[in-house]
């Protein structure tokens, strides 16, 4: 562990390995998740969109930004794991393993009176559970949400507009996985977590695969520039669910010759950048408030499986202060002239910020120089959310909240 004026970073020197990528993240289940998702109605590829003022500005080739906040008007990619968990769950419980449903099957009468009405619940922080609500709503299955006490109304009123029950638990987002878990045991609900733990790893393996359509697309979206892959990716971990999948898709395809990779975590909810400082290859709890605007990586114990996946293959983990990820938001919100503006969260910015915090002020040469940061750098950011909470967005890009240290100003 390195630290910055204002930042940390673990340069991971692990032997990397690229086996349970291969196992997980497979061309036969990738193409699996695309075929579920385009048959959604509504379904459009999201943008890749490129950023080359910036990229120029901060001497680095391209800037490639996969616009999330526009995935079937739910302003976050979750919806594609949640869905596609759904999807497998209910193929499990057919009897279909192996075998193609269509998303036809799936709303029809026919299967729902095959499996009655189901109770499907998670824990969110936010964007899962408004996802995971979508999926069982298009279903006609009921569905119940827990989310911790600190979870903005705004947040709670998006999940509970698709018909799920919302329960509030006092405590952090580790605590509401814990006890709706609890609660699903007792009363017999279906649990679909994003997050992994000792006996309960199929449903998170599941919610991964689904995330890879976004890496599916993407890719399409490069070879049709004559781009044959990013160099480097920078991407966001709560659990490590996403950062997982983007990492595991791009190893399992690309192997030695992956992107170089870096996941990017708040400070004060940094359990993956924490689990690598300890260097032992074991998973780490952060304990604590959590206390981050990045709501949706707000979370202090990794998901076991992610982490398995990460330790071998991610080259730096990165752990920066909210301040990043608010300039990050203002950056996209008001870019330079020729730019396209793209409207960014907080947990969705918070790649964006690790680059500019990096590449300005107080960065680090010796990441730059690890990773091999120059003027031929083709470097891919997941905006993972759009503005989920509008008033905290408005207070940060309007009101400047959060704002950076001068001392750290980008010229």
């Amino acid at each position: 562990m390195q630290k910055g004026p204002d930042f940390s970073w673990v340069l991971n020197k692990r032997e990397k390995n690229y086996s349970l990528a291969k196992e997980f993240f497979s061309d036969s289940i990738s193409s699996s998740a695309l075929n579920f998702h385009t048959q959604i109605p509504g379904y459009e590829r999201t943008p890749l969109v490129s950023l080359p003022k910036l990229a120029n500005h901060l001497g680095v080739g391209s800037i490639w930004v996969k616009n999330e906040a526009l995935r079937l008007g739910l302003n976050s990619f979750k919806v594609l794991g949640g869905s596609f968990a759904l999807y497998k769950f209910i193929q499990n419980r057919l009897g279909m393993d192996g075998k193609e449903l269509s998303y036809e099957d799936l709303v029809s009468k026919e299967v729902r009176d095959k499996l009655g009405v189901l109770t499907f619940a998670a824990a969110t922080d936010g964007n899962h559970g408004r996802g995971v609500a979508w999926a069982a709503q298009k279903l006609g299955h009921k569905c119940v949400i827990y989310v911790h006490h600190e979870t903005s109304q705004r947040r709670i009123d998006a999940i509970a507009s698709y018909g799920a029950r919302v329960e509030v638990i006092v405590g952090t987002y580790d605590d509401a996985v814990r006890q709706v878990s609890l609660d699903a045991e007792k009363n017999g609900w279906e649990v679909i977590s994003d997050t992994s733990w000792e006996g309960y790893t199929q449903v998170p393996t599941w919610i991964m695969q689904g995330y890879m359509t976004m890496m599916v697309e993407a890719q399409g979206q490069f070879r049709e520039m004559g781009i044959a892959k990013p160099t480097h990716i920078f991407v966001q971990a709560g659990v490590g669910a996403l950062a997982a999948s983007v990492v595991g898709y791009y190893y399992s395809h690309f192997g030695k010759d992956a992107p170089k990779c870096v996941v990017v975590e708040p400070e004060k909810a940094n359990c993956l950048y924490q689990s690598a400082q300890k260097g032992d290859g074991k998973a780490h709890a952060v304990k604590g408030e959590l206390d981050t605007i990045m709501a949706g990586l707000a979370c202090g114990e990794p998901s076991e499986l992610a982490w398995a996946i990460l330790k071998d293959s991610v080259d730096v983990f990165l752990s920066l202060p909210d301040y990043t990820a608010a300039r990050a938001m203002r950056v996209y919100a008001a870019p330079i002239a020729g730019d396209p503006q793209i409207i960014s969260g907080e947990s969705g910015a918070a790649p964006l910020g690790a680059l500019l915090t990096l590449l300005g002020k107080g960065g680090s040469k010796e990441v730059c120089e690890y990773l091999g940061l120059n003027e031929e750098s083709q470097i891919l950011l997941i905006n993972s959310e759009g503005d989920t909470d509008q008033i905290l967005h408005r207070q940060i890009v309007w009101e400047g909240s959060n704002a950076v240290p001068s001392d750290y100003w980008l010229e």
